[in-house]
């Protein structure tokens, strides 16, 4: 099927099953209610997000439809609203051009849990092998979803493995779907860069993104609601390259020297173009609900790869006589659908529900070539693909106790996880990886292919089962307690647990903690991935250069030994002032020490595998300052937040300088972020002050050059004015680093010969101001 074909047939499989299910035709729109926000964290009665033990940030869909993000990425959009959430523009960087890696609390980005609806989501099924952030990751892909689809996002930074199981180390963020049952909205925006480009002393016009979306609720029968929306997306590639000189390691040639100086690199971001579809879904079904939603995506998305000169080892004259640069090609699919069955017996409220997911990422790469087959070289290359399919069964139970000396019911939970998962690769074009007869470099530039004889297939099984209770043991006092049991059929199995409390001092005055563990289990990328790539080795020769998984006999030989789990224990401590909506403030300060985290580690004879390697210690803190007051004719909703992250190795002599610098310092060490939305009647006027943090890179270029620069911090001016043209229409205008700002320039030995002048860590990016409009219309 083509991709309009595979949207179509998702989106009439939901609708028809849910007119199956019901047997039912739509109502007419009924008035919406207003619900209470239910916050990630407790499975007790819904709280306001001050009144939780743990801290908890909810988003909601009007500050994400105020906050436009350039490109409309929801991790752009959560780097723009979370003090604590970072997501750098990654460039040159394989896989990570396609899948942006997060972080939560500049921890990896494996250890944060990704939720929708309160349900499971599964991970990328690539892995970033070449990224600055994540690497030998496969994390969760944020934009998978689109934004039209989101009524908000709530995010517990805490650890919370002992409620939700593996990945939630960091903290749990949970995306709640729309599910009105009436109106519509419509949506459309274009944008683009315009930026003074202090490296070539010129103005650039790029990235052009252009954005359409809608959605449409329906009444079902009684009570019940259906939510359906899609969105398409295409963004142009931007470029922000110096103009660089000729390596000197390139061969001196009039060919070379005719591009000595040039502009032949293109960091920044590729082109995309995104395909969205999601359904949200309640039906009545006599004193129970059934519900399902799910989503769909497909990007096809560009990266860039480093230029080859026209004459030397990695380039091909006869085929690309002026040099290369190759482009490399991902075609990401993303799929989730959720059904389950909800209702209240015995007193006890009940939820059984099962969730398929599966990601499944195609890796190509074309302006390419093979040196090593000479003028025969395809110049286009499958180079693999990767399939990681994820199936949970959830059976969860909340009953409330009366209990004599409480102030309010006992909450008691408890419940059981089936989990299955595969992971899979396919081999990618013989010519990708083969060698020619040519003495030239050998595999697709950019590349090379997953080789035959490679591929993986592993899977496992995973069940568990926790118990979660909370209680106010009085009027002022909240505490909670949580243990979790997993068993995973291919490595062993992890017990955890979590103590939280709650103490209100006064009326407006709180103190609240946590302390539990949590853990990760290795991904299956991790267990079972496997990569080859013939290349030339010291000695001149061809030699064979693997990833093993750790139960190659190759690599056992080197020391691999079976993957555990890495362990956490979290502790967080913090208060809340809350006087009402003008003045709220929370402070929270936490620790997270995590022992055996997963790495790639180079051992002898050209190999590498993933081993427990480090043990990590991270401490920091959050303020969070807001309120909403009356200025004028209007409101003036404000807030300003800050997070500070420092992440050390415990045994840092493990760990060679460039994989030490990824674990302790090429993460922000803070940002800060102030902002203020006045609204008056028919206008409103956004503005948002936004710090990112310092960063630095080291390199390991051999013979004990190791070039280190940190990277400065960073301020970005972001506006948005936006008018109500009637009751329904809305039309803004904005932008988002107003000023242009840049990060700091890379040193004369970190910017590849002046053709890299920014590196890709800060949050502001390298691409400049960007400009946009957009509209948005409401049924």
């Amino acid at each position: 099927m083509n991709r309009l074909s595979r949207v179509a047939v998702l989106g009439t499989t939901a609708f028809a099953m849910l007119l199956l299910t019901h047997g039912s035709v739509l109502a007419q729109a009924q008035e919406e209610e207003t619900e209470e926000i239910v916050v990630v964290g407790s499975r007790g009665e819904a709280r306001d997000p001050m009144e939780s033990a743990v801290p908890v940030d909810v988003i909601s869909a009007d500050e994400i439809a105020a906050a436009h993000s350039f490109g409309g990425e929801l991790g752009e959009l959560l780097q723009a609203l979370a003090p604590s959430f970072s997501f750098p523009r990654q460039s040159n960087s394989g896989a990570g051009d396609h899948v942006r890696a997060a972080q939560l609390r500049g921890m990896s980005p494996d250890h944060t849990l990704v939720l929708v609806n309160g349900k499971r989501q599964h991970t990328a099924s690539v892995v970033a092998l070449e990224s600055a952030i994540g690497l030998g990751t496969n994390p969760f892909d944020f934009n998978t979803i689109p934004l039209i689809a989101i009524e908000r996002i709530e995010i517990l930074r805490d650890g919370a493995g002992a409620q939700y199981g593996s990945d939630a180390i960091a903290g749990v963020i949970n995306i709640v779907l729309k599910d009105a049952a009436q109106g519509a909205t419509v949506t459309a925006s274009y944008g683009s860069h315009r930026t003074d480009f202090g490296p070539t002393s010129s103005s650039i016009s790029d990235g052009d993104t252009f954005s359409v979306a809608a959605d449409y609720g329906f009444a079902v029968g009684d009570g019940g609601s259906l939510r359906i929306g899609g969105e398409y997306r295409t963004r142009d590639a931007t470029n922000r390259a110096g103009i660089g000189v000729l390596p000197f390691f390139e061969d001196d040639t009039p060919a070379n020297q005719a591009l000595n100086p040039a502009r032949v690199f293109a960091p920044g971001d590729g082109g995309a173009d995104d395909i969205y579809v999601f359904y949200n879904a309640t039906v009545p079904v006599g004193e129970r609900e059934f519900y399902s939603f799910g989503r769909y995506s497909n990007r096809e998305t560009e990266g860039t790869g480093f230029f080859r000169y026209p004459d030397g080892f990695s380039s091909l004259p006869s085929v690309h006589p002026n040099g290369f640069r190759p482009i490399t090609l991902g075609d990401n699919t993303d799929t989730s659908l959720s059904v389950g069955l909800r209702g209240t017996n015995f007193q006890s409220d009940w939820d059984l529900s099962l969730t398929l997911g599966s990601n499944d990422f195609d890796s190509g790469v074309k302006d390419s070539a093979n040196p090593s087959l000479g003028a025969a070289s395809p110049t286009s290359f499958n180079l693999g693909g990767f399939e990681f399919t994820q199936m949970t069964l959830n059976a969860d139970v909340v009953k409330e106790f009366e209990l004599d000396g409480l102030s309010s019911p006992m909450t008691f939970a408890y419940g059981a996880e089936v989990r299955f998962e595969d992971y899979e690769t396919s081999a990618g074009d013989p010519e990708s990886y083969e060698a020619g007869p040519n003495d030239a470099a050998v595999g697709a530039q950019a590349g090379p292919g997953l080789a035959a004889g490679t591929e993986a297939n592993v899977d496992r099984t995973v069940i568990s089962a926790y118990v979660d209770v909370e209680a106010d043991l009085t009027d002022r006092f909240t505490i909670g307690g949580a243990a979790r049991f997993e068993d995973y059929d291919d490595f062993g199995n992890s017990l955890t647990g979590k103590l939280s409390g709650r103490f209100q001092a006064t009326d407006t005055f709180a103190i609240r903690g946590a302390v539990g563990t949590s853990f990760r289990a290795p991904s299956l990328a991790q267990i079972g991935f496997e990569k080859s790539k013939t290349d030339f080795g010291d000695g001149g020769m061809l030699e064979l250069f693997r990833i093993l998984p750790v139960s190659n006999p190759d690599a056992i030989a080197e020391g691999a030994v079976p993957l555990k789990e890495e362990e956490s224990t979290n502790f967080s401590v913090g208060f809340v002032f809350d006087s009402g909506p003008a003045f709220s403030l929370t402070v929270d300060y936490f620790q997270i020490d995590v022992d055996d985290r997963v790495t790639l580690i180079n051992a002898a004879n050209n190999i590498e595998y993933f081993s427990n390697l480090i043990d990590t210690e991270t401490t920091g803190f959050d303020v969070v300052v807001a309120g909403v007051i009356e200025v004028g004719a209007g409101t003036f909703d404000w807030s300003v937040s800050y997070n500070n992250s420092d992440t050390d190795a415990k045994n840092p002599s493990v760990l060679d300088v460039e994989d030490l610098n990824t674990v302790e310092s090429k993460s922000p060490e803070d940002k800060f972020i102030a902002s203020g939305n006045w609204i008056v009647d028919r206008w409103s006027v956004l503005l948002r002050l936004t710090q990112y943090g310092e960063t630095t890179r080291v390199f390991d270029f051999g013979g004990g050059f190791e070039p280190t620069q940190t990277y400065g911090s960073v301020w970005s001016v972001d506006a948005d004015f936006a008018a109500k043209i009637n009751d329904d229409w809305t039309v803004a205008i904005g932008a988002d680093n107003l000023t242009d700002e840049y990060p700091d320039r890379s040193s004369d030995d970190i910017n590849y010969f002046g053709h890299l002048p920014y590196d890709v860590l800060s949050g502001i990016g390298m691409n400049g101001r960007y400009f946009y409009l957009r509209t948005q219309y409401d049924f």
